[in-house]
């Protein structure tokens, strides 16, 4: 049986990335994965889902307000789809949530999720929130803080690294917005090391 799964982590832990090499997997044994991303999210440009590292790919861009049913649906006249995947997933609604397993469990296609947990205010997403509560599969991508930490929580930066603790929860932006800190340091407000490096921690445990 088809599963929802949602990957979910702090800013810069490589979802993007996971998420391309899983459709290149798919792509190599000669699967078509369908690759979804919001139209809300421009960092990389209209219709592309792209990584740190260099790797990108093309994908079909939604709305809020969007069907993902029917987005499926329209790509799935042509080609045959072997998996959804969906970057960016903390910006679905509930709706979209309920969709995406209406996908796994009435279409049989497997969905993989991939987005943030929390805002830079620590409140979950609304897509976050739902994908917790209803994917069968949930797992970590980890990261670290400045510290060695695991982070876990993301600090919003103005141009001087200082702490951006107001405002609207959606603000698109990459290094230069965001740091990815581990609780201690997000409630402290540091996004940078200002003293000597901590010992190395095993960031991962659970």
């Amino acid at each position: 049986m088809a599963k929802l799964y949602f990957y979910y982590s702090a800013m810069n832990a490589g979802k993007s990335t996971t998420l391309l090499q899983a459709a290149w997997n798919y792509r190599e044994q000669g699967m078509t994965p369908l690759l979804l991303t919001p139209q809300l999210n421009t960092r990389d440009g209209a219709g592309r889902v792209s990584s740190r590292i260099g790797l990108s790919a093309d994908a079909v861009t939604f709305s809020l307000s969007d069907s993902l049913i029917e987005t499926v649906r329209r790509f799935r006249k042509n080609t045959h789809v072997a998996c959804i995947m969906v970057d960016e997933a903390q910006f679905l609604t509930r709706r979209q949530v309920s969709e995406l397993g209406d996908i796994a469990d009435i279409d049989e296609i497997p969905v993989m999720a991939f987005g943030l947990r929390t805002d830079f205010q620590g409140n979950l997403f609304e897509g976050s929130q739902f994908l917790l509560a209803w994917s069968d599969v949930i797992a970590e991508i980890k990261t670290i803080c400045h510290c060695g930490r695991k982070a876990t929580m993301v600090l919003r930066i103005d141009e001087n690294r200082r702490p951006i603790r107001g405002g609207e929860q959606i603000h698109i932006g990459g290094n230069e917005s965001y740091v990815s800190v581990c609780r201690r340091h997000f409630r402290e407000g540091i996004a940078e090391r200002t003293g000597p490096e901590l010992p190395f921690e095993d960031t991962h445990e659970d």
